[in-house]
């Protein structure tokens, strides 16, 4: 089995080889990044699971390959609508496989896309950029980025509707299994309240939780414990861990922090506020809810963005 990872990692390097890179987080979510301004690069799953390996490869929970997005069917679909997404952000988990969107992982591509000189945005302009999630707009900030998230919906929004949960989650550490609210952020999350902060310290996230039922494409799942008090100056605030599809638990997660936001307002009730502060291992991040264009709420999620080092593969 090691000697197949070795072969594996090394074989896929050799065709690499000259490739440059980034390095980048935010909030601790960390990812692989490649600037390909002529669609020349072809990285296929196994290439980004060796780069994304922690142990032989540069590592990370993701990688970007920031590609304009004339040279992607899904990109072209998006430039038809709104010319200025000049760029898109083709996004693979740290296994390789493809992912809709990353929170995080928009905001360090475009600090990327800025340190690489490819683009130019000055605090408190504006850059519409592609996704697999469709079309984000991204603010950069006096200490970071803002990013318009889109329209939340629930998955099973019947259910969450009658009876705030939707779903069961078993995870290593929990002695029970425990309801769940599902939330689409682009992408599909599951997520999990629990009462105390010594219960999110015992869950284990090694493994991915069992959900029945799983949302169609899997999910993300997101362990979520209220503060005391849940509001202060008008801001609420929770304290999260996330086990990412594809990946496992990983520093950060955008788009969770996003959907744990959503989860805890609504079972809040009325009166919760549209301002929240998320607490993950790697940092804070802000949500805010804002009345988005044709009546649906949009997600806006804050946070910094920092680039660690570059290089070229050998």
């Amino acid at each position: 089995m090691d000697a197949t990872l070795t072969e594996t990692t090394g074989s896929a390097f050799q065709t690499l080889a000259g490739l440059r890179f980034s390095k980048g987080h935010g909030t601790g979510n960390d990812f692989v990044l490649v600037a390909d301004p002529e669609g020349a690069h072809s990285i296929d799953a196994q290439q980004v699971a060796a780069l994304c390996n922690r142990h032989r490869g540069i590592g990370g929970d993701g990688l970007i390959r920031a590609v304009p997005s004339r040279f992607l069917p899904e990109g072209r679909d998006i430039l038809a609508a709104n010319p200025a997404a000049e760029w898109f952000m083709d996004y693979r988990n740290g296994d390789g496989s493809l992912s809709e969107m990353c929170g995080n992982g928009v905001r360090v591509f475009v600090h990327f896309l800025r340190t690489e000189g490819l683009i130019d945005l000055p605090v408190g302009g504006a850059l519409a950029i592609g996704t697999r999630g469709g079309l984000k707009t991204v603010v950069r900030t006096a200490d970071g980025y803002a990013v318009d998230m889109g329209p939340w919906e629930f998955i099973f929004p019947g259910e969450a509707t009658a009876k705030a949960m939707d779903s069961l989650v078993t995870a290593e550490g929990l002695e029970v299994p425990r309801p769940a609210l599902s939330v689409s952020m682009g992408n599909p999350h599951t997520v999990v309240a629990l009462a105390e902060l010594a219960e999110l310290e015992a869950t284990r996230l090694y493994t991915a939780p069992a959900v029945e039922p799983v949302p169609a494409n899997g999910t993300n799942v997101e362990f979520v414990v209220p503060s005391e008090p849940l509001v202060h100056d008008g801001v609420g605030s929770v304290t999260m861990r996330v086990h990412e599809r594809g990946v496992g638990e990983t520093q950060s997660c955008g788009t969770g922090a996003c959907a744990a936001a959503v989860a805890t307002r609504h079972w809040a009730g009325a009166g919760a506020p549209d301002a929240w502060r998320v607490n993950v291992p790697g940092g804070v991040v802000g949500v805010k809810f804002f009345a988005g264009p044709g009546g649906h709420e949009h997600v806006e999620l804050s946070g910094p963005a920092v680039i660690v080092a570059s290089g070229t593969l050998s």
